[in-house]
């Protein structure tokens, strides 16, 4: 499965309007506890803040979409 999002790039997850806009840090290495399998290309580490805390969550790449920065006169 191809890798669908780069380091850096800004994502959310699917259909939650009210999930943070989270940063990726990199594809990581998912062992199944069941299989032992690892997977190195659809998993992502991602990063957001939330009342000045940093939290960091692994994803699914098929449970994220690109966000799109169109930069603008006003910054958000």
């Amino acid at each position: 499965m191809p890798r669908k999002f780069a380091p850096g790039d800004w994502v959310k997850l699917k259909g939650r309007a009210s999930a943070p806009q989270m940063k990726v840090l990199k594809y990581i290495a998912k062992k199944d506890a069941v299989f032992g399998l690892i997977d190195t290309d659809t998993y992502l580490k991602c990063v957001w803040y939330k009342n000045g805390e940093r939290k960091l969550e692994v994803f699914h790449q098929n449970r994220l979409i690109k966000m799109i920065k169109t930069g603008g006169l006003f910054k958000t």
